[in-house]
Parts: C-alpha cells; structure tokens; sequence
C-alpha cells in the first residue's frame, strides 16, 4: 500500500505559491478541479491560497481517506 499524505509536504506545496505555483498542494491532495482552478487564478487571486493555510490538515485527511477507497 502507498504512503499516506504527508500534512508536512502539503505545507511545503503551499509555499510554491511564493514562485508563482499555487495550487500544486491541492493536487497532492488529489483534489484535481480545485487544484486547476488555483493554479490558473493564483490561488483565487491569493485568499484561497491563505484559507488553504488553515485547512491544510482537512485537506491532507481527506486525500488519505479517498485514497483508501
């Protein structure tokens, strides 16, 4: 079985937001829609980026629970 999503690595993709990738955590968390979304308006223009902040862990645990499906 693969690895479980780290919450760490997720919050070393949300700094890419610094070199102009944002989104690139949320693909980690293979949420593939929003991911795009994010990496093509800047993160929502940079809020959705600083949301993300504080919902990175929600995010990871879900990522981990679908990959279990």
């Amino acid at each position: 079985m693969d690895k479980p999503l780290d919450t760490g690595t997720g919050y070393l993709l949300w700094l890419a937001c610094v070199i102009g990738f944002c989104g690139i955590h949320r693909f980690y968390a293979r949420k593939w829609a929003t991911g795009a979304i994010w990496l093509v308006t800047g993160g929502l223009c940079g809020v959705g980026q600083i949301i993300d902040l504080f919902l990175m862990e929600g995010l990871i645990a879900d990522g981990n629970r679908n990959r279990r499906r």
